[in-house]
């Protein structure tokens, strides 16, 4: 991997995630310069505890532009859901109101400018992984599968404003998240492809795909011709579309 880039000129790249948070700096064009980090989110989450986990992984290196997707709906720099960062004890836990209540507002992407004094900017996860892999033509849709699922939409390269669908009830009363995540797929993966056929059905039809973008850690259990009933072109992209993706926020 190329290391001939200017600390002036990296951007360090966060994809926080339910399950784990990856770090990895990335180049102005959203090449990887390193092995990608990982480490476990840490639980409970609190907004302080994540800035503080941050903060100290964000300071151990020179990159002084940060970008950052957050796992839950987000906008102009604050926190409106914090999805499943609001269970307590990880995925497998129930709801913690409270916790939920004391995410929502919050200003994080101020508060990780504060602690770390460094340029960070914080979108929701699904955009961060949209901005890695559309190709700039037509109503281009993002579906991510990993813990959850999350759904993003470009036109014309011009990203929208969509909901967060991650908690939106689908089938037999149970959320996407729930029907798409990673526990569903570990515990029936016929059932987890037949919900996702559908699923990419759904929002083709809702919002004129003409191209669907699959990322996301599950992304690579599916190929293009799985879903050869369906009149859309797909295209898979690796997990690695939020990390390429936060150059976009500083490199258009």
């Amino acid at each position: 991997m190329s290391q001939n880039v200017s600390a002036l000129a990296e951007v360090l790249a966060v994809d926080i995630g339910a399950t784990n948070i990856k770090f990895c700096r990335v180049d102005s064009h959203g090449e990887m310069l390193e092995t990608v980090r990982k480490r476990p989110t840490p639980y409970p989450c609190t907004p302080e505890r994540l800035v503080a986990f941050l903060r100290e992984r964000i300071t151990q290196g020179s990159a002084t532009m940060v970008g950052a997707g957050f796992p839950g709906e987000f906008d102009e720099g604050h926190v409106i859901r914090p999805g499943n960062l609001s269970r307590p004890g990880g995925v497998t836990t129930d709801v913690d109101p409270a916790l939920e209540q004391h995410w929502r507002g919050f200003a994080l992407q101020d508060a990780l400018c504060d602690a770390t004094q460094r340029d960070v900017r914080v979108v929701n996860d699904a955009r961060l992984a949209a901005l890695g892999c559309i190709e700039g033509h037509g109503n281009e849709l993002v579906l991510t599968l990993g813990t959850g699922l999350g759904l993003a939409l470009a036109v014309d390269g011009q990203m929208k404003k969509v909901r967060d669908v991650g908690a939106e009830v689908y089938l037999d009363g149970l959320t996407f998240d729930q029907l798409l995540g990673e526990r569903a797929r570990s515990l029936d993966e016929e059932a987890w492809f037949a919900v996702l056929d559908k699923t990419i059905a759904k929002f083709t039809s809702e919002f004129g795909a003409t191209t669907v973008h699959l990322a996301g850690g599950n992304a690579r259990r599916v190929s293009p011709e799985y879903f050869s009933d369906l009149n859309v072109r797909i295209v898979i992209n690796g997990n690695q579309a939020p990390l390429r993706g936060a150059a976009k926020l500083f490199y258009a």
